[in-house]
């Protein structure tokens, strides 16, 4: 098929052939080219590239492919660092040049806001880049799997479970390769080896590193016995789990990672255990949470909501400024380690609560006025939460989304219902893929 032919003789049948110019990228990481009036999806291409691909599925008007050629490559492409790129299902543009990177993400997201909340671009402050775009990430999960070849560790091949074997990946901290070289070594001679189908290795800002191994049936006390004496001479932090989060147990190290959320280094600190949230990079971390705080303005009189609070990332180095803040988190375990935190830090101006978003908005609409709701939800967003937040009545919304697809759908309501977008901030939390944190502040009208 060529570029020339009509909608009445164009086949989009799955496995027919085509040739098309990728004109742009979209969030989910593909390359956008159109033939005939009709959009293609081609993941791993770059603007600027011709290519010959085959249809894989469709949707509506929307066509998804692979390439199968690279006729003529855009003058932008770069070499991947990682053998395995394109075949892991972990990285999206290591073919493109970071600053293409972030300069499309801004691009996507100013798009996605107008597009879907007809916020207007003229808020959106520039992108905030990681400062090394490769070994910046802090914790991974790892799959496991015994073949025929051998053990195998590393990431699911892309919309499969087929796992990926690895030597290292190039976007971890050193340290969570380091460990996972000697995890991956150790199990490719242990009898347990078919029963553990997840490792998860994180590292804090401490530079301390923890492990959590996933295992089935019942060989937890034979494995521990095993693995046990390696977390003790190579220093990590050891945990099993056979199931969901409350099947946790120590084995071996420390019960908690380290976080220091502000700037000024060790000025304040919150651990975090097995099963909490953490941000993958600490130290946009912190850069989120200084311009959180900037963009909070607070003189020392106001009380502050955080919702989907964790341990307290946001909440604590708030409270440094407000006269109260109330954390609210679903978790419980995150809950009980965020009073400790607080303790820890000698703040006593912040309660926290276990229960969702959604119901502690409504209860807490009985309350004095919150003069600042600080909001950091899951990809899934917040959209159920957000009709008790508008109960509140707030001043002030600061929105934290790594998810802009959710974080456009949740703004209409607020916007439509009397807050304006007045400031949005991009941090590049994740290099080589398309995912992209935001920080947007609303004020009310």
């Amino acid at each position: 098929m060529t570029d020339g032919e009509t909608s009445n003789t164009l086949s989009t049948a799955p496995g027919t052939l085509h040739q098309l110019d990728i004109e742009s990228l979209a969030y989910n990481g593909y390359g956008v080219g159109r033939l005939d009036g009709r959009v293609f999806f081609i993941p791993f291409t770059a603007p600027g590239d011709r290519v010959e691909c085959r249809v894989v599925r469709s949707r509506k008007n929307c066509f998804f492919g692979e390439a199968t050629h690279i006729l003529a490559a855009s003058p932008d492409r770069r070499e991947p660092l990682c053998p395995v790129f394109a075949t892991c299902g972990g990285c999206h543009w290591q073919h493109l040049p970071y600053a293409d990177q972030t300069s499309w993400k801004t691009t996507i997201f100013t798009d996605m806001l107008q597009r879907q909340a007809n916020v207007q671009d003229n808020i959106l402050e520039p992108i905030i880049p990681s400062p090394s775009e490769f070994h910046y990430r802090s914790r991974a999960q790892f799959k496991c799997r015994q073949t025929e070849q051998g053990f195998a560790m590393g990431f699911y091949r892309r919309e499969s479970h087929y796992v990926i074997d690895i030597q290292e990946c190039p976007l971890m901290a050193p340290k969570i390769n380091e460990v996972f070289k000697l995890l991956r070594s150790w199990l490719s001679h242990s009898p347990h080896s078919s029963k553990i189908p997840q490792i998860d290795i994180s590292v804090d800002d401490s530079g301390s590193v923890r492990t959590v191994v996933h295992f089935l049936g019942n060989i937890g006390k034979a494995l521990a016995a095993a693995l046990r004496p390696l977390a003790e001479k190579e220093k990590f932090s050891l945990f099993f789990q056979s199931g969901r989060n409350h099947t946790l147990r120590k084995i071996w190290g420390e019960d908690n990672l380290l976080l220091f959320p502000l700037n000024s280094g060790k000025q304040m600190s919150l651990a975090y255990g097995p099963g909490s949230f953490s941000q993958v990079h600490l130290n946009q971390n912190r850069n989120l949470v200084r311009e959180v705080i900037a963009a909070a303005r607070l003189s020392g009189r106001e009380k502050v909501l955080d919702l989907f609070c964790g341990v307290g990332n946001l909440s604590l180095p708030l409270a440094k400024g407000a006269a109260e803040v109330v954390g609210i988190e679903n978790y419980s375990p995150a809950v009980n380690q965020a009073r400790v935190n607080a303790r820890t830090n000698g703040l006593e101006n912040i309660r926290f609560k276990a229960c969702s978003a959604e119901k502690a908005s409504f209860e807490l609409s009985n309350e004095k006025k919150f003069d600042l709701v600080v909001l950091d939800p899951p990809r899934e967003g917040a959209y159920q939460a957000i009709k008790g937040i508008l109960n509140l009545d707030t001043e002030r919304i600061i929105y934290v989304s790594c998810n802009p697809a959710t974080l456009a759908r949740d703004l209409v309501p607020l916007i439509h219902n009397g807050y304006r977008v007045t400031r949005a901030q991009l941090f590049d939390f994740f290099p080589q893929t398309f995912h992209v944190e935001s920080m947007t502040l609303l004020e009310k009208t």
